[in-house]
């Protein structure tokens, strides 16, 4: 008995702590929430020059729509440039790209191989033509990304405020109401958004650049001679390295990019395995600096912005499994006990588990509701489908459990991800509606 008792008390530590540490994060969505209508940006006479960077690989299919959107975006076009790298392509992603205004640097290179390696290397190439300072900042998309028209127009305003390095924006999406995981996916990066980086860039903290739709200023990749972010997540990578150096990354909620989501399960599980594996390198690199750091930097709102990446980078995933684990074997070592022992120890532990499980799905319930009801005109899709994906968001975010168990294990690599042009993923849509 005095077993349990300490094992509950011990539940009860973990539990109460992961709720201190990451309270914070409550109090985002509460602010997000109060401040739901974000104030425009105030126009300006300052126009900037932008470099739109995109790493492609064999992405013939889709990368037109991308540069046909950017190419009507409400931006002069002598003010900003379009640069595809085709990074070990076998198709004629190249050829496409010419043929909708872009420049085209081909790049084979079967060692350094990722988005973080293509990357530096367009970066040298365009000043190797350009030089440096010819572009004020350098903007990063994926190959599957559709943007708004007024979307680097809205940057440019942000930008003109002055104070950023480096800029991060609205992260929508191509495919919400394809299925339970695009839609999960969609949420997560709208909650990304609009309850954490609109948070932080009001209160002048710490924004994190996740993936795609990012700006970076020439003098930030001239001080780190280029890209050199080689991480599994390139993205974090660059957050926390440029928090570490002072750089300060802003949030624009009003430059909206459309981003495809993952459909099928293996695709899914593959990407996440690479986050996954990612967040691991970042942790071994940097929490210890991080830590460090939080009692150095000298401003509230830096120790908030340093703080707030830890957090973000924290394997936090791993107490709950581990601590989950020690339940089990509990319950499992119950079976070698006296009849009544054992099903004292049971009830207690399946109780503990299954209070775990419905706490967690509670949570994301809520968490997914709260960012639907904020970004409902946001969200491309039939309101019924709205709706009904909130319930299973939750599925989503448990399904972490098992890639992040397996990645502490597994090497991981980049793999391709499929594609679909919008007239295909309306298709797509259509076959598996009916």
């Amino acid at each position: 008995m005095a077993f349990l008792n300490m094992f509950n008390l011990f539940a009860a530590v973990i539990f109460t702590a992961l709720i201190i540490v990451y309270g914070y994060q409550m109090i985002y969505v509460l602010i997000s929430m109060i401040h739901r209508k974000v104030k425009p940006l105030p126009d300006t006479d300052q126009k900037n020059r932008f470099a739109i960077m995109i790493s492609a690989r064999n992405e013939e299919g889709v990368i037109f729509e991308l540069l046909d959107s950017l190419n009507n975006m409400h931006y002069p076009r002598n003010l900003f440039d379009i640069y595809v790298i085709a990074d070990n392509c076998t198709d004629e992603t190249a050829e496409v790209s010419r043929k909708h205004g872009a420049i085209v640097v081909e790049r084979f290179n079967n060692v350094k191989k990722g988005k973080g390696y293509a990357l530096h290397d367009l970066y040298h190439e365009i000043i190797s033509h350009k030089g440096h300072d010819y572009y004020d900042a350098y903007v990063v998309f994926d190959a599957d990304n559709l943007v708004d028209p007024d979307f680097l127009m809205e940057v440019n305003k942000k930008w003109a405020t002055g104070g950023y390095d480096a800029l991060t924006t609205y992260r929508n999406s191509k495919n919400f109401s394809t299925n339970w995981l695009s839609a999960a996916y969609s949420i997560w990066f709208m909650h990304e958004a609009r309850h954490l980086n609109y948070v932080r860039d009001m209160i002048g903290a710490q924004c994190m650049i996740s993936g795609t739709g990012f700006v970076v200023s020439e003098h930030v990749m001239k001080n780190n001679n280029g890209w050199p972010f080689y991480f599994l997540t390139e993205d974090i990578q660059f957050s926390v390295d440029s928090t570490l150096q002072g750089y300060r990354i802003g949030y624009v909620d009003s430059a909206i990019l459309y981003d495809e989501q993952p459909s099928t399960m293996k695709q899914s599980w593959n990407q996440r395995l690479r986050w996954a594996k990612g967040f691991y390198q970042i942790d071994l690199k940097y929490l210890g600096t991080l830590a460090k750091a939080l009692f150095t930097v000298q401003g509230i709102r830096r120790k908030i912005g340093v703080y707030d990446v830890m957090m973000t980078c924290l394997p936090c995933t791993l107490l709950t499994v581990g601590f989950a684990g020690m339940a089990l074997f509990v319950l499992a070592g119950s079976l070698y006990m006296p009849y009544y022992v054992r099903l004292l120890f049971q009830q207690d532990m399946i109780s503990l588990l299954c209070n775990m499980l419905l706490g967690t799905w509670q949570t994301m319930v809520i968490l997914a509701s709260l960012t639907v009801a904020s970004e409902w005109d946001r969200i491309p899709t039939a309101n019924r489908d709205k709706l009904k994906y909130i319930w299973i968001f939750p599925m989503y975010m448990l399904t972490y459990i098992p890639i992040t168990i397996q990645a502490l294990f597994t090497k991981v690599t980049w793999k391709p991800i499929q594609h679909y042009s919008t007239s295909q993923l309306a298709a797509q849509r259509k076959t598996l509606n009916y």
